[in-house]
């Protein structure tokens, strides 16, 4: 439901998918941690099977497409904006799942230029 481009490295896990996923979801701020919270995510953790959603992407034919790579992103139930957190440019956001390896990294880089909010017409 979220086609966009996203990082997902510094390390890719090939072979069987970990049924229970935990680790750390963290905001970091100049030297400190402004938000930490573990999660939990993986298929026992999730409403729908990986063979369900597996079967919803494939059906269709664009996504049936010679030398694509799909890669499935566990999601998970922990929202700094819930907790009352504006991210601000700068910010360094991680994951960390030892089942994956070294800790995912992003710093969010604010693009100065402005939005154009997007509106749509009826017919």
């Amino acid at each position: 439901s979220k086609l966009r481009p996203a990082a997902f490295g510094p390390e890719i896990l090939l072979g069987d998918l970990p049924r229970n996923l935990r680790g750390t979801s963290r905001i970091h701020r100049g030297d400190r941690v402004i938000w930490e919270k573990a999660f939990a995510s993986g298929e026992t953790n999730m409403s729908h099977s990986l063979a369900n959603l597996e079967h919803h992407h494939f059906k269709y034919d664009q996504f049936r497409q010679p030398g694509d790579v799909h890669v499935h992103m566990f999601g998970t139930a922990t929202l700094s904006f819930a907790d009352g957190i504006e991210a601000i440019d700068g910010d360094l956001f991680e994951i960390e799942a030892s089942d994956f390896g070294m800790p995912l990294r992003n710093r969010l880089v604010v693009n100065e230029e402005t939005s154009i909010p997007t509106t749509v017409c009826a017919l």
